[in-house]
């Protein structure tokens, strides 16, 4: 299958010369790799509207720099999270299994032994076994 495919990072343009490279007759699709990046990249720093990331791409010369001046739509890039939702899940799941290899995070319950402290923490925030499986849960419900 064929993609678009990005320009050269190392390039002396950074825009096209003449309108006809902007003229083309059905397009191929997007990489959904490049995609991935683009929804990664958004996670990572706290956005989460297609529309938002879209303008990122525009203008943000790193999102420009990761995507190879690639500018995907929102529509594009809500259809890639909507058609992917099962995969991206599965990725990110990945990504904590690779940590967790590493040992960059713990997966243990750490708990008291019910001595009460003095703390700026309320109950809501304090998390057992139990509450923590509720809201995986939760989380699996939201993304179906």
């Amino acid at each position: 299958m064929k993609f678009i495919i990005g320009k050269d990072r190392k390039q002396t343009c950074l825009f096209p010369v003449s309108l006809e490279d902007f003229i083309e007759n059905g397009p191929p699709a997007y990489n959904p790799a490049v995609l991935l990046k683009l929804y990664i990249y958004g996670y990572m720093n706290r956005i989460h509207s297609s529309r938002q990331l879209e303008k990122e791409s525009r203008r943000n010369i790193e999102v420009m720099w990761l995507l190879e001046s690639l500018d995907p739509d929102h529509n594009t890039i809500s259809n890639f999270r909507k058609n992917n939702a099962k995969a991206i899940k599965k990725v990110f799941f990945e990504t904590v299994k690779i940590a967790r290899n590493f040992g960059l995070i713990g997966a243990t319950l750490i708990a008291g032994d019910s001595t009460k402290f003095r703390a700026q923490n309320s109950k809501k925030n304090n998390f057992n076994q139990k509450k923590i499986q509720r809201h995986l849960d939760y989380i699996d419900n939201k993304l179906e």
